[in-house]
């Protein structure tokens, strides 16, 4: 019995490396085994196909010998040198390789000191990932996506300009008509116009971080302000956000309901030259959200009897687009318009239920 355990004992590291050769020689990644000098025991017929070498020009010479020597790298020698007593290993190593008729390639070097039982003298498997074409790719998609990039502000840059080249005829139109009604409604278009014109200068001077709301904002009162307040000193709109950042499509829809609601307040809260106030205010708590517009106006009519507008009609849609609900409430004086987005325990966005009639 004696004798058989022995027998079983000699034949086992036999059996490994028969093993390990043979899942080397059958692997479809380009694979070396290599001994604790660096000469190749075995090499996957996935190497010789990959770098047009052949099984006897490989077996049994220096890893640093191959090809024309082009593998003689100083800073390989000395890390499979370490890998193989032990001191360190290469689980990803980048090397530059000249090699014959195929110019410069980039290689990705994973090097694994294999230890197993009854094993005489250190074997070093080496695997071998040419990715030149794969980081050519990825160099050539960077390159068109930097391109589109800046295509895209230049187109978005355009736009603006022409969007104000828009707003400039629009009023003078508005100065040129004898109708009020025109008038109001050509500044009205007007101060619509200048506010996506404004969008669109955020977003050509867009960071990758989103829109910081605050400063947008208060851009756009600025803007609203020079373009449909006459007199500053009776009337006067201001705006606050917190230090939250939106990705452009939802700062421009909600740049779009800061205007109309901005337009809707100046045109029905303070008739007869009435002085007062419009705010806006946006404040977020995680994935939850809260836009108010609110002026101290003469608030809401009573009974309910305004008729809705094109305001009210872009007001609504663009909150569906937010997934967001459309709140007006009697601030007393006046009127607050809020867009409200939270989500419920499921994570879902909760749009409230319109009250039974």
């Amino acid at each position: 019995m004696a004798d058989d355990g022995l027998e079983v004992a000699a034949i086992v590291p036999h059996l490994a490396q028969t093993l390990a050769l043979a899942v080397i020689e059958s692997s479809t990644a380009p694979l070396l085994l290599l001994d604790g000098v660096c000469i190749v025991v075995a090499v996957s017929a996935s190497f010789t196909a990959a770098f047009a070498l052949q099984p006897d020009a490989i077996l049994g010479r220096s890893v640093f010998a191959l090809g024309d020597g082009e593998w003689d790298v100083p800073r390989l020698r000395s890390l499979l040198t370490a890998t193989a007593s032990g001191g360190a290993s290469v689980p990803a190593y980048e090397i530059d390789l000249k090699m014959p008729g195929r110019g410069q390639r980039r290689l990705v070097l994973n090097a694994q000191k294999l230890e197993y039982a009854g094993s005489t003298g250190s074997r070093l498997l080496l695997a071998v990932a040419d990715v030149t074409d794969a980081r050519l790719s990825e160099r050539i998609k960077d390159d068109l996506l930097r391109e589109k990039a800046v295509l895209m502000q230049e187109i978005q840059h355009r736009v603006a300009n022409s969007l104000q080249i828009i707003a400039s005829v629009l009023m003078q139109g508005a100065r040129k008509v004898g109708s009020e009604e025109s008038r109001l409604s050509l500044r009205d278009a007007h101060s619509r116009v200048l506010a996506i014109a404004e969008l669109q200068r955020q977003l050509s001077a867009g960071q990758a971080d989103g829109v910081a709301l605050g400063g947008y904002f208060t851009q756009l009162c600025q803007i609203l302000g020079a373009s449909m307040i006459d007199d500053h000193n009776r009337i006067t709109l201001t705006a606050s956000a917190d230090d939250s950042r939106v990705t452009a499509d939802v700062s421009v829809s909600l740049g779009l309901v800061v205007t109309e609601l901005v337009i809707n307040a100046l045109k029905h809260a303070f008739p007869g030259n009435r002085a007062g106030r419009i705010s806006i205010d946006y404040a977020a708590d995680g994935a939850d959200w809260t836009l108010k517009v609110s002026d101290d106006g003469i608030g809401m009519p009573a009974g309910g009897s305004a008729v809705p507008g094109l305001g009210t009609s872009i007001v609504t849609a663009l909150a569906r687009h937010l997934e967001s609900d459309v709140r007006t409430t009697d601030a007393r004086p006046g009127t607050t318009v809020s867009l409200v987005h939270h989500q419920n325990a499921t994570g879902e966005p909760y749009v409230a239920q319109a009250p039974a009639v």
